[in-house]
């Protein structure tokens, strides 16, 4: 599924702005679609209110909304101008709608699609008004069971008014609901390109690189014996200058070959990080006629790992970064490009090389602004806290790793695949299960390593030895032996080499960190306070100096980028406040420590120069 994207043949429009929203009662959530609402306008069988999207719809109200379990309603109207019906195609996609949806225009059920943080798509040719008003219905469900992934439990609790019903889960992260990214109308021609798959690699010396393209086709036109379609594959440079260009044959693939090549590296590993061809791919018709045009961006690089390393482009990585949140006040989960491109400013500022998708797929923005910016990603699919294993959940958990690759398998930035966040690897279903998904993943894409952030004890795990790089969570000082800052750094490091003993394979600790309450200062530190954070920080620092001597420690990942929203809970003032900025993206104390910290890896590692506001002057 492509991105959308303008060009001589396409146009995009978008449905974002403001919708009206109806939410269901908790008790009867089908009555809607027992009774049509989907069939008129919603306010003709409920009061709506205003709802924008994209956004979750949580915190939008003052009242109890934000606790809602079940499903909700949006619709809104929208004009399809008298030129779409010319002799094209026409798609309505959503970003991501978490977690079920339920789509109708014009009333006619159009798509349903079952896992939040995913794109999908339908045609829509055949239902719209052309030249007149429309209408789209969304129905959305936020239920979580032992099914869906990631999972939770529906239950039936009594309250002061009798019975009600109680959404649970173990994540720790609020459930957030509704449309999350944006909704868009996009044209294609009756016979378009609907797949680009493209990988690259380089020479020894790295100075010739190569661009593999498979395109696949959609339309009459690809089914007609006497119309050999075939693709013409232009390559440009970032100043516009055609470097290399191909013609396939009727097998719609092919390869260029770029001299004098820019690899795609990573921020802080070159002075241009992060570069970027445009590929552009035509589909003509045997006599020449332009079918359809389709353009994306090329990171050239290569990916290899062994047992004790991971190599970009033939130089060893270190990873510096964090585990993060889409999560943001108000808006939620809701796509928001003021937040992202602030996010990235602190990511370069702070100097982190890479980050996790924790818990989920983050949007395709996002991925798009890593690719230009150089920062890593360890692509994460939305299995979290995964237990009770089933074949059901196996095939929603494979569903969403292949969707997830299909959508972003093009992004140089994604450089590792994670299966799962903390699954409950100690069942002994664990390890035939995550056997399973990995060989899964491994089919779809074997140009890249997969792991998992595993959280039980090496003795007890079963799923590691399925995966390429070992990735773990622990939380010394603070959810063990808390308090005590003398017991973390031999525990880090003794935790770090029993898993490498016990599995012979790279070594990242994908969590470690300590919430802080912002403002908070208590000398000597105290849990809570700004200040153990930063003791905390510095203890993990000494664990990982001494682990990177050995040649298989090769990540630090700190828990959280950001203060985000949870559940309710006695231990969360206000939700996770383990961030090194908080939720309004401003420093703690501990984010100049790390800045401190990631520079100083880089120019040890990677060359890298200091940026001038790095340390305050004192004294000569």
């Amino acid at each position: 599924m492509l991105y959308p994207r303008e060009s001589e043949t396409r146009e995009v429009r978008s449905l974002d702005g403001i919708w009206n929203f109806v939410r269901s009662d908790q008790a009867n959530p089908t009555q809607g679609v027992r009774d049509e609402w989907y069939a008129k306008e919603l306010s003709k069988s409920r009061p709506t209110i205003p709802m924008p999207v994209p956004a979750s719809y949580n915190d939008i109200t003052t009242d109890n909304l934000r606790d809602h379990v079940g499903t909700v309603w949006y619709d809104r109207k929208f004009f399809v101008p008298r030129t779409w019906a010319k002799d094209q195609r026409i798609w309505l996609r959503f970003g991501s709608v978490h977690y079920e949806a339920y789509v109708w225009i014009n009333g006619q059920k159009v798509v349903k699609h079952e896992m939040g943080h995913l794109p999908f798509e339908a045609e829509v040719t055949d239902l719209l008004n052309y030249g007149a008003e429309n209408r789209i219905t969304v129905m959305c469900d936020n239920a979580l069971i032992q099914t869906t992934v990631p999972q939770g439990r529906i239950t039936e609790v009594p309250n002061d008014e009798g019975m009600t019903i109680v959404q649970s889960y173990t994540f720790d992260f609020f459930n957030y609901a509704g449309i999350h990214r944006s909704v868009h109308l996009y044209t294609t021609p009756r016979t378009f390109i609907e797949e680009v798959e493209v990988t690259t690699n380089l020479s020894k010396d790295a100075s010739v690189g190569d661009v593999f393209y498979s395109v696949s086709v959609n339309g009459s036109a690809a089914n007609e014996a006497d119309n050999v379609l075939h693709i013409q594959a232009n390559l440009y440079d970032k100043e516009g200058i055609l470097v290399a260009n191909a013609t396939s044959d009727g097998k719609l693939g092919g390869q260029l070959q770029v001299n004098q090549v820019k690899p795609w590296w990573p921020y802080l590993m070159h002075p241009k990080p992060g570069y970027l061809y445009e590929l552009e791919i035509k589909l003509l018709a045997t006599n020449e006629e332009l079918l359809d045009v389709y353009r994306l961006k090329v990171g050239i690089r290569t990916l290899s790992w062994d047992k004790k390393q991971f190599l970009i482009n033939g130089k060893p990585i270190y990873f510096r970064g964090f585990g993060r949140h889409e999560d943001a006040d108000i808006r939620g989960k809701g796509l928001d490009n003021a937040l992202m491109v602030r996010d990235f400013n602190l990511l370069k500022w702070i100097g982190a090389n890479s980050y996790r998708t924790s818990h989920y797929p983050y949007s395709e923005e996002s991925m798009q602004f890593a690719d230009e910016h150089g920062i890593m990603i360890i692509d994460e699919c939305p299995s979290v806290d995964t237990e009770n294993y089933s074949q059901e959940l196996l095939g929603k958990h494979k569903s969403s790793l292949e969707q997830l690759i299909h959508r972003d398998r093009n992004h140089p930035s994604v450089v590792m695949w994670s299966i799962a966040n903390e699954p409950r690897t100690g069942s002994m279903s664990a390890d035939s299960y995550f056997e399973l998904v990995a060989n899964f993943t491994r089919s779809l894409d074997s140009s890249r390593p997969i792991t998992a952030a595993i959280a039980v004890p090496h003795t007890q795990d079963k799923a590691g030895r399925s995966l390429d790089i070992i990735s773990f969570n622990r939380y010394n000082a603070w959810y063990s032996n808390t308090g005590r800052l003398d017991m973390v750094t031999q525990n880090v490091i003794d935790e770090a080499i029993a898993w490498n003993k016990h599995y012979n394979k790279p070594i990242i600790m994908s969590e470690y960190g300590a919430d802080t309450l912002e403002g908070l200062h208590m000398q000597p530190a105290y849990v809570w306070s700004e200040e153990f954070q930063t003791e905390v920080f510095s203890r993990h620092f000494k664990a990982f100096d001494e682990l990177r001597k050995k040649g298989w420690f090769i990540g630090e990942f700190v828990w959280n980028f950001a203060d985000f929203k949870t559940a309710q809970s006695y231990t969360r003032v206000g939700g996770n406040k383990k961030g090194v900025f908080t939720r309004a993206r401003q420093p703690k104390a501990a984010a100049h420590l790390l800045r401190k910290r990631y520079f100083a890896l880089g120019r040890d590692l990677d060359q890298c120069s200091f940026p001038e506001d790095l340390y305050t002057y004192i004294a000569t």
